[in-house]
């Protein structure tokens, strides 16, 4: 048995349901290799991972009907992958990535309660390089800002991933941390836009955040 505890919900996306196996609350914890605490993460943000979160929701939103036609994909700070997971079904070519070192099996277990096939999954820690994850067409990620040594390290991993003319789109529910991580964006070259994200889920759970698009020109 797990040292953890688990439930399964049904998320609608569009058309569609997805049978999601998550942890039970936030008070789960299980780190007894130490793996989590070597990637750098406390016991008090180790089950933030195994939650579907609203910017999730939204973003996974967004893929259902996203053009993926042409693009490799990378979804950062994947957690338990659900937007990875629309992409997957539309057949889009999908790398999700996540520092956490429960998220994979977490996938693994959710494509198969979605008679999914394999896909790529990746390490995604982004204080560390990853020569072998390549780069991407399209990087997506949802609440990926909540914590303020953040914006500076995630600017200079999707740097290092993203293709020339490649697309950025960051789904936050108007995080302190949007400033920061738009001045390091731009040190980098990306040009910016943010458009709202406001929506009522199905559920009557009202979300109120943010797109935040970022564009790398062709000419760096």
């Amino acid at each position: 048995m797990p040292g953890y505890q688990v439930r399964f919900q049904t998320v609608a996306i569009g058309n569609s349901d997805y049978q999601i196996r998550s942890l039970l609350d936030r008070q789960q914890y299980h780190d007894p290799e130490g793996e989590a605490e070597a990637a750098g993460i406390s016991p008090a943000s180790w089950s933030l991972f195994g939650q579907i979160w609203p910017s999730a929701r939204v973003l996974a939103r967004t893929m259902d009907s996203f053009d993926l036609v042409g693009k490799r994909i990378l979804e950062i700070g994947a957690g338990l992958c659900l937007a990875s997971l629309v992409v997957h079904r539309r057949s889009g070519d999908m790398t999700a990535s996540d520092a956490h070192p429960m998220s994979r099996p977490f996938l693994e277990e959710n494509l198969l309660l979605n008679h999914l096939g394999p896909m790529t999954y990746a390490d995604g820690n982004w204080g560390r390089d990853n020569p072998e994850l390549g780069l991407f067409d399209l990087i997506i990620g949802s609440d990926v800002l909540y914590e303020r040594d953040q914006p500076l390290m995630l600017a200079s991993f999707i740097d290092r991933h993203s293709a020339l003319g490649g697309e950025v789109l960051i789904v936050d529910p108007n995080r302190g941390n949007r400033p920061a991580f738009r001045r390091a964006m731009a040190g980098f070259g990306y040009l910016y836009g943010e458009s709202k994200a406001d929506c009522t889920f199905a559920d009557g759970e009202a979300y109120r955040g943010s797109f935040l698009h970022f564009h790398r020109g062709l000419v760096s």
